[in-house]
């Protein structure tokens, strides 16, 4: 049975987070609907695997959007739950 340390250890961490969440924090999609939809069209690939909105997003993984012609690849070095518009560029870095 989990005790409140462990329960914050897990929740504290800050190590994990799900995926259509990291994409609306880092501001990498604009609105967490429209990261939802994207992920449930098969627009948005995790380390080489078509992912859902749910998928659990950890540092260093690698994340590939398909905005229509273009695609953009940018690789996780921060999760945060809340972050300023200035800094949201510091959770990733584009490939």
């Amino acid at each position: 049975m989990l005790k409140y340390d462990d329960l914050y250890f897990v929740i504290g961490t800050g190590d994990i987070m799900r995926l259509d969440k990291y994409l609306k924090v880092s501001r990498l999609i604009k609105r967490r609907t429209v990261a939802n939809e994207a992920c449930d069209a098969g627009r948005v690939i995790v380390n080489g695997k078509v992912v859902k909105a749910s998928y659990e997003v950890k540092l260093g993984d690698i994340i590939e959007i398909a905005f229509g012609n273009k695609t953009l690849k940018a690789e996780v070095t921060q999760i945060s739950e809340t972050t300023k518009k200035e800094d949201a560029k510091e959770m990733y870095n584009i490939l």
